[in-house]
């Protein structure tokens, strides 16, 4: 049995749409960051960086319990556990890897701090504000560019990658983001919107 420990995040969300698309059974245990849940002594057993998502499997690697932070890796967990939601060419598998791990390593970062400083921050701080708007807009041309003839981020399938960055560009209000700027990008979340499992992997938790 999968238990996800989450909250209404965009990492949280990743997890969650990706268990929605595989169609594996999960338990949903919500950690209420906005009561520093995440730093409770039982949480912290699970995950000593005190952040969300964590996924615990009972049945891990040869049968065995797992527990796994840190979402990209949770996502390469799923996808090697079912076989699905990464090609099983190795060129366009590392495609794939390299697009995720641009969202773990720039979409995410940089887009997170573009929500601090904008909506979160005690004080604005307009040298903060405009280095990371900037940031963002130039995370936005990037996609645009890679999303230009393209209909997924990576190769002709639909991806972890894909999965990784949608949550994160459904904030694009919270920075500040005009997605009729960035068509390439527009249509392809508009595609990811609509499907079922996304949609239901958004609401979670409840």
């Amino acid at each position: 049995m999968i238990t996800l420990y989450t909250w209404s995040t965009p990492n949280g969300r990743k997890v969650s749409i990706a268990l929605e698309e595989l169609a594996l059974p999960y338990e949903v245990h919500p950690v209420d960051i906005t009561r520093d849940e995440q730093h409770r002594p039982d949480f912290l057993k699970l995950n000593p960086n005190n952040k969300i998502p964590v996924l615990v499997d009972t049945d891990g690697p040869e049968g065995q319990p797992i527990t796994l932070i840190e979402s990209g890796a949770i996502l390469l967990y799923l996808a090697g556990k079912t076989g699905k939601l990464l090609p099983n060419d190795l060129r366009m598998r590392l495609e794939a890897i390299q697009w995720l791990m641009f969202q773990m390593g720039s979409v995410g970062p940089m887009l997170g701090q573009a929500h601090h400083f904008l909506r979160f921050a005690p004080e604005l701080i307009p040298y903060a504000i405009e280095r990371y708007s900037k940031e963002a807009l130039r995370i936005y041309g990037v996609l645009n560019t890679r999303l230009k003839g393209r209909e997924w981020l990576a190769g002709d399938q639909y991806s972890m990658a894909d999965i990784a960055t949608f949550p994160w560009i459904a904030r694009h209000d919270w920075q500040g983001i005009d997605l009729k700027r960035f068509p390439d990008v527009q249509r392809w979340y508009t595609t990811i919107e609509a499907r079922p499992a996304v949609q239901r992997g958004m609401a979670v938790p409840r």
